[in-house]
């Protein structure tokens, strides 16, 4: 895509070079969005792209941190240098922290988690904002990855729950923040996609009551599919939280 040149329907995708955010970047590009590909390693990010096939001509990948303030800009930078416009932000990128007792966490441990699900999400969404009021026509979607961890914690897991904990709150702020510049917040809360960050869940996982369990997982293409799904709604309306999981993962009620 040349510099200036301006695209239907760009969005960007952060953590692109994996699992849900691999997956959903091709889906949009299949769909026939333009995608900005952001991720902190560049390999995984080529492999996203090699991926893309033919689609791969409306796509550019960009090195991010999100949760850096200057490489945040430094993407949306990039992304209006590139189509001129952005309609859907798809905040993906995040990170775990070791599953040792909380009492046990370094503040490194904890740092590393708020920086990348947390304040990575607010400094993408502040870019964002300021680009969709400003486009025209004004407007766009932004799309939050919350987590079942966004309501229900794993043992051993502090840093991430209280993230995603706190991702919910962003998206309630931007979504009523957001309304007065036609921008619309959603958050996708999913459980057990199958997934590289899934993969031990087939040797089994501890649970609260101390067992091991084999935790059954779904296709990650259907969260791709729901990430298309709200991207191409009008901006009059809105999935304001959606919860796609393993039907049978011990989620509901005691297990």
């Amino acid at each position: 895509m040349t510099s200036g040149q301006q695209a239907a329907r760009v969005a960007i995708v952060t953590g692109a070079g994996t699992g849900i955010g691999r997956a959903s970047a091709l889906a949009l590009l299949c769909d026939g969005f333009s995608v900005v590909l952001a991720g902190r390693r560049m390999e995984p990010l080529e492999k996203t792209l090699e991926q893309a096939g033919e689609t791969a001509s409306r796509a550019i990948i960009v090195s991010t941190d999100v949760g850096d303030p200057a490489s945040a800009r430094g993407l949306f930078a990039k992304t209006m240098e590139s189509f001129g416009r952005l309609d859907v932000l798809f905040n993906n990128a995040g990170t775990s922290a070791p599953p040792v007792l909380m009492e046990d966490l370094t503040y490194e441990q904890w740092q590393r988690a708020v920086d990348a699900n947390l304040t990575g999400v607010f400094l993408c969404t502040q870019q964002a904002i300021q680009v969709m009021k400003s486009q025209d026509p004004m407007g766009g979607r932004i799309i939050n990855n919350g987590s079942i961890s966004a309501y229900a914690p794993r043992p051993n897991s502090a840093p991430y729950t209280a993230t995603k904990h706190g991702v919910t709150g962003l998206t309630k702020s931007t979504s009523l923040d957001g309304r007065k510049y036609n921008i619309a917040c959603s958050q996708i809360d999913i459980g057990n996609a199958a997934t590289e960050m899934t993969e031990p869940m087939n040797a089994g996982i501890v649970q609260p009551y101390g067992e091991i369990v084999v935790e059954p997982r779904f296709d990650v293409e259907h969260v791709a599919e729901a990430i298309v799904y709200i991207a191409n709604l009008p901006l009059d309306t809105n999935v304001q939280f959606m919860t796609i999981m393993a039907t049978n993962m011990p989620y509901i009620g005691r297990g």
